[in-house]
């Protein structure tokens, strides 16, 4: 797996980094084989500048080898400039699995509880060998890129705004999602659900990663079944 991730790439008033890491996803996934792209909470406190929520977005790549990172790097800088938002600090990291280690994982998790800074990152990205960049404003984004990488890698945090290349939207049966790219359909106390259709309050279904599946859990409200947005 390559990791390709993006941070603060908005302001207030434009498209959030969401929607971008969907946008380039899809273009990826005509040379690409695309496993989603996952969206990562990280900490949120006043003497962090984030822009609204504090969270950065990660397309997984699947079945690529260490020497495809430049050239998908390349791609992901160009489609990110192309859409610079002023008053943002993009930052862009891409790493394939073999350049995750633990320490970038336990980065990743301060990066949730902690304040964190550029020299941190940038010294990490350094010592492992990942390509990491910022691409305007102060660069912060390149904080948020590495703890990105590091999150998406334990495959057991945030959820996926996109399952393959494309979205998850509206009302669906199990069986459909089941068939979409969903691993399992969980209620919180435990049964598996594989029949019945998935109300769904929000635009996208957003399942979760759950020890390298794609896991979509339910409540029971009576005889419906809602879908929970975690992560």
């Amino acid at each position: 797996m390559i990791y390709i991730c993006m941070d603060d790439t908005d302001n207030l008033e434009s498209r959030g980094t969401g929607k971008l890491s969907r946008t380039i996803a899809k273009e990826l996934s005509k040379d690409y084989p695309v496993y989603g792209v996952t969206r990562h909470q990280l900490y949120k406190h006043p003497d962090i500048p984030y822009t609204s929520h504090n969270t950065c977005s990660v397309i997984h790549i699947e079945n690529r080898e260490i020497d495809a990172i430049d050239g998908l790097f390349e791609v992901v800088k160009g489609e990110m400039m192309d859409d610079f938002i002023e008053g943002s600090d993009p930052g862009l990291a891409v790493a394939h699995e073999s350049q995750i280690t633990p320490a970038l994982a336990a980065f990743g998790n301060d990066a949730k509880y902690t304040i964190l800074n550029q020299e941190k990152a940038r010294n990490l990205a350094h010592n492992l060998g990942i390509r990491l960049e910022g691409l305007g404003g102060t660069e912060d984004g390149v904080i948020g890129a590495m703890a990105g990488l590091g999150l998406a890698s334990t495959k057991n945090d945030g959820r996926f705004l996109v399952v393959g290349p494309k979205k998850i939207t509206g009302q669906k049966t199990a069986e459909e999602l089941l068939d979409g790219g969903i691993d399992g359909i969980y209620t919180l106390d435990g049964q598996s659900i594989t029949s019945g259709l998935i109300f769904n309050s929000s635009k996208l279904i957003k399942p979760c990663p759950v020890n390298g599946k794609v896991i979509l859990f339910v409540e029971k409200d009576g005889s419906v079944l809602k879908a929970v947005n975690r992560g």
